[in-house]
């Protein structure tokens, strides 16, 4: 369906059609190699993506504009055709930006950086015993051959780290080492403890992944130390969030443990990306179901359903549950 023939209309508790999607974060697999505490893919996964589902994906893309793909899972680089994928992918003029734990990214370091424009890595601790904790697997010296690998080959890489009780004293550590490895920038995100079936959890998330009311100043000590000591990679966006979204990490712990009111969430993401599950489900983020799958329908068809719509006008209402205890909260300018 070209984009002119989506017909853009409003009704009550209707979203509009959607007739530009700037995103698309597609799930290679649910299988992981890690053994996270904050993701249970690695517990229950089982399904890959099929490459005729992507080659499926393409028309609707297209007509929607879609620019980016971001590649994520599970454990991208355990797909047997992830490198054929990023290939079709590649071949339809989209930049690809690869998610991954990086378990395997120095084994793939050359043939990633001839398909992806840029790589997120998952690195949630400073040494290997809190990487260990955290991902269960000794393996941080494995992760971090494979960036330094990745920033050999060209690659602008970055890591996530997902702040929890395991690394809440370690931020400033953290950016540290992303200068040693040599990345591009460093983003924090608190690790997501509210939605039981986001991350292929089949049950509520361990305890030992919150911050308690004993660690929270733990994580105020190891914020006030970076805007202290690290003004400059503020400045120059090296950590990306602004210390104010950072501060959004505590209130989110504090207001968990009832000391004070969640941050305000301002998020339009659902209006502007979409997350495409190795399975065919759509979902709007990462934290809500979504409202259907491809099934034999094409991608613009299906966004644009009226459940999906609805889903959407919902999320932009403030009226779902899930958006009033997200980390996220994306904000995409028009």
């Amino acid at each position: 369906m070209p984009c002119s023939d989506v017909i853009v209309e409003r009704t009550a508790g209707t979203a509009p059609a959607l007739v530009r999607l700037p995103l698309a974060t597609l799930y290679l697999t649910e299988r992981c190699n890690s053994r996270c505490v904050s993701c249970d893919y690695w517990r229950h996964g089982g399904r890959d993506v099929d490459i005729g589902t992507v080659r499926r994906l393409l028309p609707g893309l297209a007509a929607l504009g879609t620019g980016t793909v971001l590649v994520s899972g599970g454990e991208p680089l355990l797909h047997p055709q992830w490198a054929g994928i990023a290939a079709l992918l590649r071949g339809q003029g989209l930049r690809l930006w690869l998610l991954t734990a990086g378990l395997a990214l120095a084994k793939h370091a050359a043939e990633v950086a001839g398909l992806f424009e840029q790589v997120t890595v998952s690195l949630d601790g400073a040494t290997a015993a809190t990487y260990a904790r955290i991902r269960g697997l000794d393996a941080f010296d494995a992760v971090c051959a494979g960036v330094r690998a990745a920033v050999s080959e060209g690659l602008r890489v970055s890591l996530r780290v997902t702040v929890q009780r395991g690394n809440a004293g370690e931020l400033g550590d953290l950016v540290a080492l992303a200068h040693r490895l040599g990345v591009a920038g460093v983003s924090f995100l608190a690790a997501d403890v509210s939605h039981a079936e986001a991350f292929g959890r089949r049950a509520a998330p361990d305890d030992g992944i919150a911050l308690g009311a004993s660690e929270l100043p733990v994580l105020a000590a190891s914020l006030d130390a970076l805007e202290r000591d690290h003004a400059a990679d503020f400045a120059s966006g090296f950590i990306v969030e602004t210390p104010a979204k950072l501060r959004r990490i505590e209130a989110h712990y504090r207001a968990r443990l009832g000391l004070g009111e969640p941050p305000p969430v301002r998020c339009n993401a659902p209006e502007h990306s979409v997350v495409i599950e190795a399975g065919g489900g759509l979902r709007p983020c990462f934290f809500i179901a979504g409202a259907g799958g491809l099934g034999e329908g094409g991608l613009v068809e299906v966004l644009n359903s009226p459940p999906q719509r609805r889903l959407r006008a919902a999320i932009r209402a403030g009226s779902r549950p899930e958006c009033q205890r997200c980390v996220c909260a994306k904000w995409f300018e028009a």
